[in-house]
């Protein structure tokens, strides 16, 4: 986990050094970890948090600072309501300076007093300017009442931008291995039907996606099942 020890934590320095850190970082949860830790000491918040939202998928909880944190994501993700969700749905910034007046998440907000959460500020994780849901949400929380000032605000943003970039790329990477992964898969599983039944590797490679249709199961599963067990599913 990487950890900053910066003197002027909100200077172009800083942010150009937490950009190397981001960069290097090997992947999705390692960046996250970065910006959470960073966000501790660059923002006047006690904990911080971060939620992913994929296509198609609910929002997942990737990095906590604390244990209250994945509590407060999780009351939101779970009943799809609450100033994370709308963050995530409007790609926008929400602030709430009092937990315990605020009236627009009524229910949710005297929970997250009752935990001893008293600001919060959520920013959402975005790649460009256009529509649609963003990337995810660095949450910010303190147990004092109007903890986030303007100057918290924008550096927040600035730290939220290098984080959607660097979460984004980070994902990129990982999906590309993935790729790269499951096609050397499924090379060596043609290598086997080719060398077992002396077939070519368009052969090979009818076979394997017929048994993928007919079982509806991802080629790249099927071909896993046979390098591992040198069988076909039934």
């Amino acid at each position: 986990m990487a950890e900053f020890e910066f003197a002027v934590p909100t200077s172009a320095d800083t942010f150009a050094r937490l950009a190397v850190e981001l960069h290097d970082a090997p992947g999705v949860e390692e960046t996250v970890d970065a910006v959470v830790q960073f966000a501790l000491q660059a923002l006047n918040c006690t904990y911080a948090g971060v939620a992913l939202h994929s296509r198609g998928s609910r929002a997942n909880i990737v990095a906590v600072t604390d244990p209250i944190v994945a509590d407060i994501f999780e009351r939101q993700i779970s009943t799809a309501n609450g100033p994370l969700v709308v963050a995530l749905r409007d790609r926008t910034t929400i602030l709430i300076r009092d937990t315990k007046v605020d009236d627009r998440w009524p229910e949710w907000a005297a929970k997250v007093a009752e935990l001893g959460v008293r600001s919060v500020l959520d920013v959402p994780l975005a790649i460009g300017n256009g529509a649609g849901p963003s990337v995810g949400v660095l949450g910010l929380y303190s147990p004092d009442a109007d903890a986030f000032g303007q100057d918290d605000e924008a550096i927040a943003h600035i730290l939220a931008r290098h984080a959607s970039i660097a979460v984004a790329s980070a994902r990129h990477e990982e999906t590309m291995a993935q790729a790269v992964d499951a096609r050397k898969l499924v090379g060596q599983a043609m290598g086997i039907l080719m060398e077992r039944f002396d077939v070519d590797g368009d052969r090979a490679f009818a076979i394997l996606k017929r048994y993928s249709q007919d079982t509806n199961t991802k080629l790249r599963d099927v071909a896993q099942r046979l390098v591992d067990t040198r069988k076909l599913p039934h």
